[in-house]
């Protein structure tokens, strides 16, 4: 347990500091981070439904997510004809593959896609939203840097608090050690680490924004953890990989991000204002 605590420590250490340069970057090194994170974690999907005889289509899956990301990054094409292809391919690849049931592969296939893929793209999509001005471009990336934030303490938060105090289970067949008590916790310090963002760096979002932004970390971000364990406990694993030591795999550590992050862009686009 302690050599564990110190691994995820020393990772923590060399780690964080990366990802807020990138996010501060933007541009072409958040693009790649963005990438990254997509297609490893799809992998790591992948892998997991392998264990139950699904064989997701790596090769179209990785493709795809690029094309995905690329488009929030550049916008070549209405995201309505990016989706037919991206049905219509994967329908006619598995006439080709013959591993097991085409319909559970396809289904698989098509559920990394739409669930990793498109929602790593809106990590993209929130770090330019400011694009369009010199003078508010940061404001992208101390966005995401408050995100991320909010999801590190809600989870601190949830746990800790949950340990002590925690009484009534949630969804014991998926996460039997989390409770409403520590969810609770969570949700109002991802607010609160969110509001304190937003009058240390982000003053182009209101007070209101804040709040908003918070809640949806505070709730989507548990129900995207609650959506990786159901995966990962159906699959038979406790980790989508061992790629980060003490830590799991790239998507036990950004599954919070990736389910909230279309939800944030989504408040960002029709309801704020700069």
């Amino acid at each position: 347990m302690k050599s564990n605590l110190t691994k995820r420590v020393i990772v923590a250490l060399f780690g964080i500091p990366v990802i807020l340069f990138l996010a501060i970057a933007g541009k072409g090194p958040f693009l790649f981070f963005a990438l990254f994170i997509g297609i490893t974690s799809f992998a790591e999907f992948a892998g997991m439904l392998k264990r139950r005889k699904y064989y997701p289509n790596v090769i179209l899956g990785s493709i795809t997510i690029i094309a995905l990301i690329f488009n929030a990054y550049f916008y070549f094409v209405e995201f309505e004809i990016l989706a037919f292809l991206i049905v219509a391919v994967a329908l006619m690849w598995e006439m080709f593959r013959n591993k097991e049931s085409a319909v559970a592969n396809i289904g698989a296939t098509l559920t990394g896609i739409f669930y990793i893929g498109m929602f790593s793209s809106a990590l993209v999509a929130i770090r330019e939203f400011y694009s369009d001005s010199f003078f508010l471009y940061d404001n992208g990336g101390y966005l995401i840097i408050g995100i991320l934030a909010s999801i590190w303490v809600c989870d601190s938060a949830a746990y800790f608090i949950g340990t002590a105090l925690g009484k009534h289970k949630i969804f014991p067949r998926i996460s039997p050690n989390k409770s409403w008590e520590g969810s609770i916790a969570g949700l109002v310090f991802a607010v609160a680490t969110m509001v304190v963002f937003k009058f240390l760096l982000l003053d182009v979002l209101t007070l209101k924004d804040g709040v908003i932004i918070g809640l949806i970390i505070g709730v989507f971000g548990q129900i995207g953890d609650f959506a990786e364990s159901m995966l990962k406990r159906d699959s038979g694993v406790k980790d989508s990989s061992s790629v980060i030591p003490g830590h799991g795999g790239i998507f036990d550590r950004f599954d919070s991000l990736i389910y909230s992050a279309p939800l944030v862009y989504i408040y960002l686009y029709y309801w704020t204002t700069f």
